[in-house]
């Protein structure tokens, strides 16, 4: 059983490898996320692909967008634990491919994806 927030815990307070911050001072200091499959890039609960057990992202890889899902479902085996699925070139059904994988992830997650499927198809 994966432990949400015990593993936001240990990210954000002892160590991550993708973590990275820009400025100097404290009140400056911005903390950014260089997992591949961050959605945001910024480095919070919400955005962490490692510390939530359900999470989606869009990526382009080879000239193919594809939706990649992560539930708790696989996380007893790492290698099988994101789904990776092949969304259409059209925008529009690319857009209701959207609305059908992630109908139970939360609102904020599937408008940060549909902002990133915008950016990548235009």
């Amino acid at each position: 059983m994966q432990h949400d927030e015990m593993i936001w815990t240990v990210i954000n307070h002892q160590f991550c490898s993708y973590k990275t911050t820009i400025g100097k001072a404290l009140s400056d200091r911005t903390l950014f996320c260089k997992h591949p499959y961050s959605v945001t890039g910024l480095c919070n609960r919400t955005s962490c692909p490692l510390a939530n057990s359900r999470y989606a992202t869009i990526r382009e890889e080879e000239g193919k967008i594809h939706l990649f899902v992560k539930t708790v479902e696989r996380a007893h085996s790492p290698k099988n634990m994101w789904e990776k699925i092949l969304l259409s070139r059209n925008y529009s059904k690319a857009l209701a491919q959207l609305d059908e994988h992630l109908a139970y992830f939360p609102k904020v997650l599937m408008h940060r994806n549909k902002q990133r499927l915008t950016k990548i198809h235009h």
